[in-house]
């Protein structure tokens, strides 16, 4: 997936072996750790690989938030696929895991992904990440 020149834009570091490797574990420690992760996303008539999307815990701030994680394949994007499949994991964490808050962090020069955001999440706001780097907070509260 991030052999994708659009998405290692975003995701510089993955272009490296030792750092796709240790994303993978990242992701596998999640499930082991909390029960949930990033998913696989198939087309559901072709079993075809789109891309994936989940949840994962993110430091923001010096707080824990629940983000709402997403990467696409670039053949697969503007189809609404992540907003579908990030509302899905909206509605997952305040049903099954009664999270109080969900988020998405995202890089304000991802206009698709800013565009994902917006439609899931209810609030916005600007924020700088622990690398000094410039975010948009997404995030959602439970009713």
């Amino acid at each position: 997936m991030f052999a994708d020149p659009q998405a290692r834009r975003f995701y510089p570091d993955m272009g490296q072996p030792d750092k796709s490797v240790g994303w993978i574990r990242w992701n596998l420690d999640n499930y082991a750790e909390h029960g949930f992760g990033l998913w696989v996303i198939e087309h559901r008539d072709e079993s075809l690989f789109l891309g994936d999307c989940g949840l994962t815990y993110q430091m923001v701030e010096g707080s824990l938030l629940l983000e709402v994680g997403y990467h696409f394949q670039q053949p697969h994007r503007g189809f609404g696929y992540a907003t579908e499949a990030g509302r899905a994991c909206v509605t997952y964490a305040f049903d099954e895991l009664a999270a109080p808050l969900v988020c998405s962090i995202v890089n304000p020069e991802n206009t698709a992904s800013t565009r994902v955001a917006s439609r899931i999440h209810t609030s916005r706001r600007a924020f700088t990440d622990d690398k000094g780097q410039p975010r948009e907070l997404f995030w959602s509260m439970h009713r």
